[in-house]
Parts: C-alpha cells; sequence; structure tokens
C-alpha cells in the first residue's frame, strides 16, 4: 500500500501546485499526446521482451499493493520447517526424510507449514537441496558452490522484470519529446492565418508531451521499478536463509545452530529475536 500512498503524492502535488499557480488542469488534458507517449512505451516495452517478463512485470507491479510474501511470521515458520527436517535426517538418517522429500504433500512435516508448502519455488528449491543431500555425500564445498549457482541464476531472473520497467522509464522523456515534435509539427502546419491565441494553444499541447515524458517516466515508471527491484531482493533472502541452513547443517552443525546461521542473513525488520526463535523451536507442538 506504500507504492500507492507515493503515487498518490507525486500526483497530489504536482496537479496540486499547479493549480496553485493559476493553471487550469483542462490544459493538461490531451488525449493525444497520452496514446503517442504511453502507446509507444508500451510497444517498445513489447518489443524489447520476452512474454514471460511482459507477464512478471506486470504481476510484480501489481504485487506491489500488497504485503510482501515473507514477513517475520513467515521467516518463523520456513525456519521451523528447516530445523524440523534437520532435526529428523540427524536423528534417524538422512534416508529418513526420502518419503517427505519425495512427497511433500502427504509429509507430516511439510504439512504443519501450508504457507511454505504454497510457494512452489520455494518448495522446489528446498526438496531439490534435500535430494542432492539425501542421494549422495557432497562436500560442503561443493553444495555451497553448487546453490550459489542456483541463487545467483533466481535473483537474475527475478529482478529482470524491474529491469525492463527500468528501461521503458529511461525511455518515456524521450517518448514525450516525440509527442512534443509531432505537435509542434502540427502546429507549424496551421500556423498561416492563425492567430496567435490559437498558436499558443497548440505549442502549449505540444509541450505537455514532454511534461507528461518526464512526469510519467520519474514520478511513476522509475519508482515502481525501484520498488519491484527491492521487493525481489526482499523475497530472494527465503532462498537464501534456506541455503545457509543447510550447508551448516552439512559442515556439522547442529539444527539448532544452522537455524541460527540462517536467522542472521535475514534483514532486522523481519529478522526474529534469539529468544523468540529459540522458545519457539522448544514450545511449538510435536507432529
Amino acid at each position: 500500500m506504500i507504492a500507492m500512498a507515493g503515487s498518490v503524492v507525486v500526483l497530489v502535488c504536482v496537479v496540486g501546485g499547479f493549480l496553485m499557480a493559476g493553471g487550469n488542469l483542462l490544459l493538461l488534458w490531451h488525449p493525444s499526446e497520452i496514446i503517442v507517449i504511453v502507446g509507444a512505451a508500451f510497444g517498445a516495452f513489447i518489443t524489447s521482451n520476452p512474454l514471460k517478463v511482459v507477464k512478471a512485470a506486470f504481476i510484480n507491479a501489481l504485487a506491489l499493493f500488497k504485503k510482501p510474501h515473507y514477513d517475520r511470521n513467515s521467516y518463523v515458520d520456513l525456519l521451523n520447517l528447516v530445523f524440523d527436517l534437520l532435526v529428523r535426517a540427524r536423528k534417524e538418517g538422512m534416508l529418513a526424510i526420502e518419503a517427505d522429500v519425495e512427497n511433500p504433500s502427504a509429509s507430516p512435516i511439510f504439512g504443519k507449514y501450508p504457507a511454505v508448502v504454497a510457494d512452489q519455488h520455494m518448495m522446489e528449491f528446498i526438496t531439490d537441496c534435500l535430494r542432492l543431500m539425501v542421494g549422495g555425500n557432497l562436500d560442503p564445498n561443493e553444495l555451497e558452490s553448487l546453490l550459489e549457482y542456483e541463487l545467483d541464476t533466481h535473483h537474475k531472473e527475478a529482478a529482470e522484470p524491474a529491469h525492463a520497467v527500468q528501461k521503458v522509464a529511461d525511455a518515456l522523456p524521450g517518448f514525450g519529446i516525440v509527442a512534443a515534435v509531432l505537435g509542434i509539427v502540427n502546429t507549424m502546419s496551421t500556423i498561416e492565418g492563425a492567430s496567435s491565441a490559437a498558436i499558443g494553444h497548440k505549442v502549449g499541447a505540444a509541450l505537455v508531451g514532454t511534461f507528461l515524458g518526464i512526469l510519467i517516466a520519474y514520478g511513476f515508471v522509475g519508482p515502481i521499478a525501484a520498488a519491484m527491484e527491492a521487493r525481489a531482493h526482499e523475497e530472494g533472502k527465503a532462498f537464501e536463509v534456506v541455503k545457509m541452513a543447510l550447508v551448516a547443517s552439512v559442515r556439522g552443525y547442529s539444527p539448532q545452530v544452522a537455524v541460527e546461521f540462517a536467522r542472521k542473513l535475514l534483514f532486522s525488520d523481519v529478522r526474529p529475536s534469539f529468544t523468540a526463535l529459540e522458545e519457539h523451536l522448544k514450545n511449538k507442538p510435536k507432529a
């Protein structure tokens, strides 16, 4: 919701300042300019990006008006899930969690955390990592390197929609100039015999194109792209948390210490305290 609030502030301040200076809102209403700028930018966006990025950009932009996928409680559930899996593997051997990994929907461990199970990408990451641990004696450095490669790919893919939208923001002032030039061309074609008032009206309409291109770029599309990138970075932290816990476990640390390593990676606003997480791990009901 903060993204919507920011956009409203931009719009209110720009329009309010214009009205305070004695402006008339009707002077800014030129649908032809909007069609040129927005239409050209949208067409360029589609041309320069694959379909999956186009779809993801719209989905991620709309997601900004919802709360983040992972909050403090979500991370507590994720850390608890990893802890349960590591505890069982440590007590009964890695083969004991093979059935949980192969069929998470029927697993009593995964069943306690439906919010995590609902995240398909996270489930694929967790189960793929555990399959590697169950299936062979991987060196901790090899496992960590492999997971870093996977996370690097994931982070790049998650950031692509934001980068694509940012390129549109960079191009919008140029499309505003295109609209302004077209307006000037239209003005020049009717200058003969036209009154100064009519010429001034057409020149003003042309300048609105430049104004709209800059406003949309720096007031709306650019900030949306930045917010999308920040959201992708925040949600990518969940995968790093899982990686850290599993690698620490392979290095021989106890489940509780491995989870503590993972907790340390979290940003301060979503990181549960050491005491709170420890109490949660000790007092939660058994499966």
